[in-house]
């Protein structure tokens, strides 16, 4: 295994970190976060991750309690757990609040009352905490996955808490990146700046399925081909590097260059207005996703495969001597059979109450929770390596088995697909979240527990504020007010199903076919090449990953990957001191700033 790139500090054993100021901080905090994705979920469909937004604030209040003289500020350990337990509290609209329960509710009427949506979101997120804790060690320790929103957020932390001139000079870096970013925001969001298009344009095959919607040809805004006015994703490019950042610029191209014209021209998938810059980004989608999401499961679980030592031996330890043994202890962040018995747990609790709640079969709930743990992998996997965690393309997979399984039941195919998506959206936060705590030496364990006292605060603040927000889905959303466009795709998703597999758009399984074999075989060549030559070999879940978001997205990541490395190459040393705190500083202020935006649209709404 290759040295770790992030190895811990050693840290004071005096250093106060599993606290319950810390975590009631987090949950405190984590509620009021998660009202604010709640309504940008609805808004654009979108959430934003939140742990160095609740870093920040925490260490705040809790600085100014101190110049007071009310308290004393969090330690580094503290702020770590404070930031894990809100970003978990933030991550509640993921469990289902912002797409598949209001979806549910428009196709059957059904409204849980806030107890059962405490209840149901809270279990959904448990499942994807107990996924994560048995692959920390794998992705982050063994595979050693960057986890740029892990990186970040401990970049962060470290320089909050540095003393010296350096890192004055990296905070003020930092700090200057983040106003930029923030700035950039405000100007967007004010001035309604759009994207800059890219002047593309394909002239309609004649007869072909372009034509026959009344159109001419289409642009390259139209297939998402423009730039981004905000940072956020170019500091995600900065930290990700050059090859995954090349791999989803190849995959932009061969998905919303080549397929998604070709699917339009076939008549495949129906193309979108008749307006030169609007995107096309959900029709395109609708026969995209389903090679794309085919191979990030297949790339993921073959390089999981690869790995089956460490996973037997994650269930049947070898020999080890005594220092060996304690170290592995010290590290875990529950004993073996506890691990077991969780997974037990959790697992019947889902089960149990989408029989209660959604009258689902028993056996189809099983399997829809079985699926969530292999499509919890691979979402914590692409995570890793993008920081996009593909909720809704996780959900669509268990969409697709129950349709085949369960045909025609609407409950089935979005309740079970919720637990899916949810919990690979948990999981990859607590993954993110370990990330930074392996970076600066904190306690995995205490992360964990706070992990679960996050989801907690999340569940009951955030489906309150659901339901005080939407109290009639049917009639407020997918108008102008709320567009909810992830809602929407869950939605036609689901009423497309009922009708069972032959509602897949023509093409769609040869696309599944050959995405999953590009997968493989790219995976298996990630593994068995030299070094040299691995370096050039394309990540498979970025290329898919590329499938299933706008290629604009991609263009963003593209371009802060390539500047990264060509910086690297010009200016060494500075890159070496400063670029990562300069990407973080970018993530960090678009995030603070959106958050603001959110709390200001609130209010101005109520």
């Amino acid at each position: 295994m290759a040295s770790d790139p992030h190895p811990a500090p050693p840290r004071s054993p005096s250093s106060a970190e599993l606290t319950l100021r810390a975590i009631a901080t987090g949950m405190v905090v984590g509620g009021i976060l998660s009202l604010c994705n709640i309504y940008t979920g609805l808004k654009v469909g979108w959430g934003m991750g939140m742990s160095i937004t609740a870093a920040l604030m925490g260490y705040g209040f809790w600085q100014l309690m101190k110049s007071m003289g009310m308290g004393r500020g969090l330690t580094l350990y503290e702020t770590n757990l404070n930031q894990t337990a809100a970003s978990s509290a933030a991550a509640i609209s993921s469990a289902g609040l912002v797409a598949p329960i209001p979806a549910l509710t428009m196709i059957t009427g059904q409204v849980l009352s806030w107890g059962e949506l405490v209840i149901w979101t809270f279990s959904v997120c448990l499942v994807g905490i107990i996924v994560g804790v048995g692959l920390r060690r794998q992705l982050i320790v063994v595979d050693q996955l960057t986890f740029p929103g892990g990186v970040a957020t401990a970049n962060t932390l470290t320089e909050i808490y540095a003393q010296g001139r350096e890192a004055a000079s990296r905070l003020w870096v930092m700090c200057s990146a983040a106003l930029i970013a923030a700035v950039i925001k405000l100007i967007e969001h004010l001035a309604k700046i759009p994207r800059l298009e890219l002047p593309l344009a394909w002239t309609a095959k004649s007869g072909g399925g372009v034509e026959k919607a009344g159109l001419t040809g289409y642009t390259g805004a139209n297939l998402t081909f423009s730039f981004e006015p905000t940072t956020m994703m170019y500091g995600v490019g900065a930290l990700i590097g050059p090859r995954v950042g090349i791999s989803m610029m190849l995959g932009a191209l061969v998905a919303w260059g080549w397929l998604a014209p070709m699917a339009f021209e076939a008549g495949w998938v129906p193309p979108g207005p008749k307006d030169p810059s609007a995107p096309w980004y959900g029709q395109g989608l609708q026969w995209l996703l389903w090679p794309g999401v085919a191979m990030m499961v297949t790339a993921a679980l073959t390089s999981f495969a690869f790995s089956w030592k460490s996973i037997v031996s994650a269930f049947r330890p070898g020999k080890m001597d005594e220092a060996s043994r304690a170290a592995a202890k010290a590290d875990e962040i529950m004993p073996r059979n506890w691990f077991l018995l969780s997974i037990i747990l959790v697992m019947a609790l889902s089960v149990i109450l989408q029989v209660l709640f959604f009258n689902i079969n028993g056996w189809i709930a099983a399997l829809g929770v079985l699926l969530t743990f292999i499509l919890a992998l691979v979402a914590a996997r692409v995570s890793g390596e993008t920081n996009i965690t593909p909720v809704g393309a996780m959900g669509k997979v268990t969409q697709l088995a129950f349709a085949i399984l369960s045909p025609g039941q609407p409950a089935a195919n979005l309740m079970s697909a919720n637990v899916t998506g949810g919990a690979a959206s948990q999981c990859a936060d607590l993954m993110h979240d370990l990330k930074t705590g392996h970076m600066i030496g904190a306690n995995p364990r205490s992360q964990t527990i706070a992990q679960v006292f996050g989801a907690l605060a999340g569940a009951l603040v955030g489906c309150a504020g659901y339901l005080i927000l939407i109290k009639d889905p049917a009639k407020q959303l997918l108008t102008p007010e709320w567009p909810a466009p992830s809602v929407a795709s869950w939605k036609a998703v689901a009423e497309l199903f009922m009708k069972g597999t032959s509602a897949l758009p023509p093409g769609a399984v040869e696309g599944m076919v050959v995405g999953g074999l590009v997968g493989i075989v790219l995976a298996v060549m990630e593994k068995i090449l030299p070094a040299k030559a691995r370096a050039w070999v394309p990540s498979p879940t970025s290329v898919g990953l590329a499938f299933v978001i706008p290629a604009y997205n991609a263009i963003s990541m593209f371009i802060g990957a390539v500047a990264a490395w060509a910086l690297g190459r010009w200016v060494p040393g500075w890159t070496t001191r400063f670029l990562l705190i300069a990407a973080s500083g970018l993530i960090a202020g678009e995030s603070l700033s959106g958050v603001v935006l959110a709390v200001l649209e609130i209010l101005k709404g109520a």
